[in-house]
């Protein structure tokens, strides 16, 4: 048996990657000063090098060494020529992207330096050869000679010439599209506007002629208006009516439809239309893009510096405790008559992963039912058997270590994943076993579920999640719908009302606390699903991504009620609260959007700390195929919030499993504090955003609003024995009729609407339980009798 402890796989930190940037920085600046160097003293350097013999007067002036000289005649002589000087541009780029600066895309910048130096390399070669003797070759360098004279033999000069005429014009439009147009007008100056001479004289008299052969019939202008009026609304609404002087055709009789036109009452030809763009036209509008982000074009994403704090200290797994983990293990198995052909280490920030290659005919299932006895020798919690490891030949054990990682947001939301990421809705949620930075696209997901026991991390992965989101996208691209029942977990994120938050019109606070409101947003919710669904059936798209990409290039006619969609994500706080007091009135709408929503950028994040039955039905778990779960106390929590067991054995304080596309990840979530979360939102707070809040449709149930302008003598059979309760509790409140009398949560809103029209109770006053006007049952029953109830 061989004891082979292996470390993680090489991994770049920041600073490392900022240094590999600085060193290829200084390298290309370098690179510059040999190619600028060598274009005065390439006779000299020649001579020393022995490219040329010709320079064997010259004093040698180079002062870069025997490096710089050869360096630069291999990069211009007997490379590129002049146009070498394009390498060490493309290194700047490298190195500057390397430490995080972006002066330009660097795929793109890279690709058209590159072109650039090939194609002025072979067209140099091709234009001078070596009639100019530099470099000891040509212009173009060996490289651009040896390129010009291929292409000359297989196509000729001519047909060379005009091959890479063609492709640096394709190269400059590749650049930029205003290539386009500026060949376009070009063109048009050529040939006079597109038109042949004498054409404008053709048109003049073609017009003369039909005026004198023809009158127009003269028309009553109301009768026309009518008409045209009348048109608009029977015909295709892309189709356009206008007045056609031009033309006249036989009348067979009012209304006809002819050759692609309608006779008025009148006898006027009316000519339709269709409205097609020219291409000019068309391409002026791909030039000026809807931009979503215009309204707000000052605004700017929170600063990292300065707002987040750096938690983490980087605490290192000692290979004595390693060392002395992998031998408790060993020796553990073996007492059991297991044997182990290879060990190998994983170090993460909470756990070590310790990979083990059974002898030939040891059954998993053996090393498996020793989980308990591992944990006994190893004094460790949370000892976690995979076995198998997916995708691997292996059997891992997590064991806890000593000293534990703290993973700080800064961390996170400075990695080189997150910052480049190109996801719609990136999460990044913490590290894996490895030390990487673990990230996920919600638009994906589509839907998270997330549970786990009090204390053990679960609100800081909502806001890790929420800061994810606000530190990576526009407010014109992404809104939030909290539900907070607790009152106190989100109320910081209020002062975002103007820029990420959504609400119905009707509502004061944008973060929901009551039940009966979060029951009209989330079927409002639904109400705008179905809205977005019509807007993309009429667009002839299938994702919300689509649509808005085919709004941008102006594609949909805002007249026409299309607009751009915002993402959506709805955070639910302690879900488990909200089915306790509404029920099938919560879980309803909930599974709707859970169901339907993806596709309309609708997405839900949904929290609990009872992974119960009951809460987490199946219905919501089917539709929930992305779980998070932080430490549970018992292996049945474990099992209905994953479907397996391991929850149970984690350790608490952000350690975490989440289960994607069936694959199960042990995490260790981020950390952000308090006092992080107060300086993003004031940071975002305090700048310009917009009038109101993303507005959703308001919702009224069905039976409020005639209820509430009804007869009063149309009573609910319940009326009276409701009545009597809140007036016996003096107070008036819509869950509290639902709980007492098991109703739904409509049926109690009917009823305390009935109250406040019979004068029981007062107006409704915000979250607040209604003012009870009446004190004792002698006045109720005067209200009974005048109601003709007694």
């Amino acid at each position: 048996m061989s004891n082979d402890i292996g470390r993680s796989r090489f991994h770049l930190t920041d600073n490392q990657r900022w240094a590999v940037g600085l060193v290829l920085f200084f390298f290309a600046l370098y690179t510059l000063y040999v190619c600028a160097s060598y274009f005065f003293t390439w006779i000299a350097d020649s001579a020393d090098y022995g490219s040329v013999t010709s320079a064997a007067d010259a004093v040698p002036t180079d002062r870069r060494g025997s490096f710089g000289t050869q360096f630069g005649d291999v990069l211009i002589a007997r490379g590129f020529g002049l146009f070498a000087v394009a390498i060490p541009v493309m290194l700047i780029i490298l190195g500057l992207r390397m430490m995080r600066y972006r002066p330009a895309s660097l795929e793109k910048s890279v690709r058209v330096t590159f072109v650039a130096m090939i194609l002025g390399s072979v067209s140099l070669g091709l234009a001078f050869g070596t009639t100019w003797n530099v470099f000891g070759t040509g212009l173009g360098g060996q490289l651009g000679i040896f390129a010009a004279d291929w292409l000359e033999q297989k196509i000729e000069w001519v047909g060379a010439a005009l091959a890479l005429i063609c492709l640096w014009i394709l190269w400059a439009v590749y650049v930029s599209r205003k290539t386009i147009d500026v060949v376009n007008r070009a063109g048009r100056a050529l040939v006079g506007n597109g038109k042949l001479e004498g054409d404008e004289e053709f048109e003049s008299e073609s017009e003369e002629s039909y005026q004198e052969d023809y009158e127009t019939p003269a028309v009553d202008p109301d009768e026309k208006e009518k008409f045209l009026e009348a048109l608009r609304k029977t015909q295709n609404p892309d189709v356009e009516v206008v007045q056609s002087p031009f033309e006249v055709v036989e009348i067979d009789k009012p209304g006809t439809l002819k050759a692609g036109g309608v006779v008025s009452s009148d006898g006027e030809w009316l000519e339709i239309h269709q409205k097609e763009q020219r291409d000019e036209e068309a391409e002026h509008i791909d030039n000026q893009l809807f931009d979503p982000l215009k309204e707000l074009s000052n605004y700017r994403k929170p600063e990292i510096e300065g707002i987040l704090t750096d938690h983490g200290t980087r605490v290192e797994v000692t290979d004595d405790e390693i060392q002395a983990n992998s031998n408790r293990i060993v020796q553990t198995l073996r007492n059991f008559g297991i044997e182990i052909s290879k060990i190998k280490a994983t170090i993460g920030p909470t756990v070590t992963l310790y990979e083990i290659i059974p002898a030939p005919g040891v059954k998993i299932s053996k090393i498996k039912g020793l989980e308990q006895d591992i944990a006994l020798s190893l004094k460790a919690l949370g000892i976690r058997i995979i076995a198998p490891m997916p995708g691997k030949g292996t059997i891992g054990i997590e064991v806890p270590n000593q000293n534990r990682e703290v993973v700080s947001m800064y961390s996170l939301v400075k990695s080189a994943k997150f910052q480049d990421s190109k996801a719609e809705l990136p999460l990044v949620l913490g590290k894996t076993i490895q030390n990487e930075t673990f990230l996920v696209d919600l638009a994906k997901m589509p839907h998270l579920l997330i549970a786990g026991a009090t204390g053990q991390g679960k609100s800081v992965g909502l806001n890790v999640i929420i800061a994810s989101l606000l530190y990576k996208r526009h407010p014109a691209e992404v809104k939030f719908v909290m539900v907070d029942p607790k009152k106190v977990e989100l109320s910081l994120y209020a002062r975002l009302e103007k820029h990420f938050l959504a609400k119905m019109e009707s509502e004061e606070d944008a973060i929901l606390t009551d039940t009966q409101k979060v029951v009209y947003t989330l079927n409002s919710l639904c109400g705008e699903m179905e809205a977005r669904y019509e807007l993309l059936r009429k667009a002839e798209v299938k994702k919300i991504s689509e649509y808005n990409e085919k709004f941008i290039r102006r594609r949909l006619n805002p007249e026409k009620g299309h607009r751009y969609l915002p993402y959506i994500v709805v955070v639910i706080d302690e879900f488990a609260d909200m089915i306790m007091t509404a029920g099938k009135e919560v879980e309803q709408p909930i599974t709707r959007l859970a169901q339907l929503a993806r596709a309309t950028g609708i997405h839900l994040i949904i929290a609990t700390q009872r992974p119960d039955v009951k809460v987490i039905t199946g219905l919501i778990k089917a539709n929930f195929p992305a779980r998070i779960a932080f430490r549970v106390t018992s292996i049945v929590d474990s099992r209905t919030i994953l479907d397996q067991t391991g929850a149970n054995q984690l350790i608490g304080q952000g350690d975490m499993l989440i289960s994607l596309n069936g694959e199960l990840t042990r995490l260790q979530c981020a950390f952000i504090d308090t006092p992080e979360i107060e300086r993003m939102t004031e940071f975002i707070g305090a700048q310009r955003g917009y009038g109101s809040p993303y507005p959703l449709p308001d919702f009224v149930p069905e039976g409020v609003g005639e209820a509430s302008g009804g007869d009063i003598g149309d009573l609910d059979r319940m009326f009276e024995e409701v009545a009597r309760f809140v007036v016996a509790n003096q107070q008036g409140s819509t869950s509290n009729i639902q709980r007492h009398f098991a109703i739904g949560y409509n049926r109690a809103g009917r009823l305390m609407d009935q109250l406040e029209r019979a004068g029981i109770v007062g107006r409704a006053e915000g979250s607040k339980p209604r003012e009870v006007l009446l004190q004792d049952p002698r006045s109720l029953d005067r209200i009974f009798e005048d109601l003709g109830i007694l």
